[in-house]
């Protein structure tokens, strides 16, 4: 990279926080969620600039913005609240997903005539949700921690499953997927993933234990959340499964073995500003990478995928979790209510985004692929993302509005 390409970098990376930080300033006196108000300001960027020639590159999303992503979400997870949710968050990150992405695939296939294995892309691509905007409004009405902890953790966990399924529906363009194997190699990847995050997670948790200086320990902790993705990489297992496993384990184990307050309140506020400023940088870069007219040209894909989705989510909350509730005490069970409210909170957001970015660029129709994507990531922000507060209202969750 020559000197002038890298100050374009610099000058790109400058202007769009800078555009960040005004869309934050602006959405401070509205309701308007902020993750919504930076897929405007993307959209605005692609209509003000539409001759502008960015060049997303797949390996920067991959390995810049996904790990610094799941790992602050992990990293503020805590077990013992999880845990009474452990069933339902499963049945949702696991099965839900791979519901979801089925009715994706078969009705864009369907109803499109698009081929089936990229219909199959873009069902993982969409599968996985990202509530921000919602978990945003949760914390200013004061929803019940349960149902919090309930909808954070499916986005923590689906992430990885979606991922998953993403690589193995992109591998099955070229290869045709047999199902057995594909299911073997699914089953797998989140097991071996996930036992080497514990480990990556385990062993940093342990030499954070014996440091007393807050700026070795947040350097472990960005050491643990890139390096665990890359090593888990490059031996073809899920670097985002292993991300979030490390996190998770640093989040809980870590934080009880001897890890000072200081530390705590510089690595909450220090991966907070990262996501913040990764989940900006995600959305922004759309605006940049499509233009209007792909989304024009999308249009019907969008739409029906759209439809797909929410009959999925529908399926996977009122279907798969309500039924699986019945089964437990009646003390147990997830109020209709909650229900309501999660299958309203299954957005669509930065993770999808930069799996979009990130598709190959030889891949068969990428751009109807990404646009599509995009459409359902702009209507699900701008559908649900304005309106979660009415239906946690109607809902009964808590009383009042945002």
């Amino acid at each position: 990279m020559d000197s002038s390409s890298i100050l374009e970098a610099e000058w790109l990376f400058v202007g769009l926080v800078a555009i960040a930080a005004i869309v934050a300033l602006l959405t401070r006196r509205t309701n308007l969620p902020y993750s919504v108000a930076l897929v405007l300001a993307g959209l605005a960027l692609a209509a003000l600039v539409p001759g502008a020639d960015i060049e997303v590159s797949p390996e920067v999303i991959l390995t810049l913005l996904l790990p610094g992503l799941v790992f602050e979400a992990a990293l503020k997870t805590d077990l013992g609240h999880l845990r009474p949710s452990a069933g339902a968050v499963t049945l949702l990150a696991v099965p839900g997903v791979l519901i979801t992405a089925a009715f994706v695939t078969v009705i864009l296939h369907l109803a499109t005539g698009l081929d089936l294995s990229l219909a199959l892309v873009i069902g993982a691509m969409i599968s996985a949700t990202d509530p921000v905007a919602v978990i945003a409004i949760f914390r200013r009405v004061g929803a019940p921690s349960r149902l919090v902890a309930l909808v954070e953790a499916e986005s923590l966990f689906n992430d990885g499953t979606g991922i998953v399924l993403f690589a193995i529906a992109v591998g099955a363009v070229s290869t045709p997927l047999d199902l057995g194997a594909g299911a073997v190699a699914f089953v797998m990847t989140i097991v071996v993933s996930g036992a080497f995050g514990a480990v990556a997670g385990f062993l940093a948790s342990r030499i954070i234990a014996t440091v007393d200086d807050h700026l070795v320990e947040l350097t472990i902790s960005l050491l643990a959340a890139y390096g665990t993705y890359l090593v888990a990489g490059y031996f073809h297992e899920s670097g985002v499964i292993a991300t979030v496993v490390a996190g998770i384990v640093i989040g809980s184990y870590g934080r009880r073995i001897g890890m000072s307050a200081r530390t705590e309140e510089a690595l909450d506020t220090v991966w907070e500003f990262l996501a913040f400023l990764l989940t900006a940088l995600t959305f922004l870069l759309v605006g940049l990478a499509i233009s209007p007219g792909q989304l024009a040209d999308a249009a019907w894909y969008i739409a029906w995928a759209f439809v797909a989705v929410t009959i999925g989510r529908a399926v996977v909350v009122y279907g798969l979790l309500g039924g699986a509730s019945l089964l437990l005490r009646r003390d147990e069970r997830i109020p209709t209510a909650w229900l309501h409210v999660v299958f309203w909170a299954g957005l669509r957001g930065a993770v999808a985004t930069a799996l979009a970015l990130s598709l190959p660029l030889d891949l068969p129709q990428r751009d109807l692929l990404a646009g599509t994507v995009f459409g359902v990531v702009v209507l699900t922000l701008l559908i649900q993302g304005t309106t979660a507060w009415m239906v946690i209202r109607r809902a009964g969750v808590v009383e009042g509005s945002p």
